[in-house]
């Protein structure tokens, strides 16, 4: 927990104290709930997962599946309107700020086939999502990429890229200091 907090200190310049995370940032209370609905879903006791983490969307605005796997240090700013799918995974070190939806897809009609396959994002570490950002499939999200506001993700994105748009286009490398792209023909089709 130690860690968790700090991480968040790190991260978000508003943060005063650890006192003040866990007692006023409804992303910490979301996480802490998710990991509470997560053991129950692991332990096979699936509604009473799901009731926790209704209570945990009602209390906070967050609604994380509890099948979802979670890393560690996630960090959801503000959190309002963040949606986390059932088969989504989250590395470590995440920021996701509010609005975000890690969504799922449909490719078949058969909802018993559904249930086994992957339909939700995987996020790696040290990834950035922006304000209502939607990232939705079973896309996988490099390392240290930064998605930006309100980007439609529906494809792979590779590691420190910084993607923008809808659809959303790699546009530079995600550093120290952000390289954009040269805006070229070629790279308008990425």
């Amino acid at each position: 927990m130690k860690e968790f907090l700090e991480s968040i200190i790190n991260r978000d310049p508003a943060a005063k104290s650890k006192l003040s995370i866990i007692l006023t940032y409804p992303g910490v209370k979301a996480i802490l709930f998710h990991r509470i609905a997560n053991f129950f879903c692991v332990a096979k006791f699936d509604l009473f997962a799901r009731v926790i983490s209704q209570f945990s969307r009602f209390l906070t605005g967050i609604e994380i599946h509890p099948k979802a796997k979670i890393g560690k240090n996630l960090f959801i700013d503000h959190g309002m309107g963040v949606v986390i799918g059932e088969t989504s995974e989250i590395g470590n070190n995440v920021t996701i700020y509010h609005s975000v939806t890690l969504g799922g897809i449909s490719p078949s009609v058969d909802s018993n086939s559904q249930r086994d396959i992957k339909r939700h994002p995987t996020l790696n570490d040290n990834v950035v999502v922006g304000s209502g950002a939607q990232i939705l499939g079973p896309v996988f999200v490099g390392k240290n990429a930064k998605i930006g506001a309100n980007a439609v993700v529906t494809k792979n994105v590779p590691e420190n890229a910084v993607m923008v748009g809808i659809p959303a286009k790699n546009i530079g490398v995600s550093n120290e200091e952000f390289k954009p792209y040269a805006v070229t023909d070629e790279s308008k089709e990425q």
